[in-house]
């Protein structure tokens, strides 16, 4: 059961040992998550990191786990799409954080 599932295209896909790692550590970074929030052990700021650390753990287990990102060859198209939208929303973000502070700047001296 351990074997990997391949679509019709040849590509192949996780195994359900795969599946299931990414699964609990998806939930002990969740778990931690929570229990670092509702303990208030550390400063807000601390939280604030700490949090922050945690969320990019979790999306770095769930490109790998269950989006199948890879340094594969057969990956390579996929990791040039994830990392081009990556790109462009950074750069959206970016520019629209600009525009409104220009904006913001330039209707307050008035």
């Amino acid at each position: 059961m351990s074997d990997l599932h391949t679509s019709p295209s040849g590509e192949s896909h996780g195994s359900v040992s795969s599946y299931i790692i990414g699964f609990v550590l998806a939930v002990i970074l969740t778990a931690a998550s929570f229990g670092l929030v509702m303990s208030h052990s550390l400063s807000p700021s601390g939280t604030l990191t700490g949090l922050a650390v945690l969320a990019f753990i979790q999306v770095l287990v769930h490109l790998h786990y269950f989006l199948h990102m890879g340094n594969g060859s057969e990956q390579r198209w996929n990791n040039m799409c994830f990392f081009f939208t990556v790109g462009f929303v950074v750069i959206l973000l970016i520019g629209t954080m600009f525009i409104m502070n220009n904006t913001a700047l330039h209707m307050m001296s008035r």
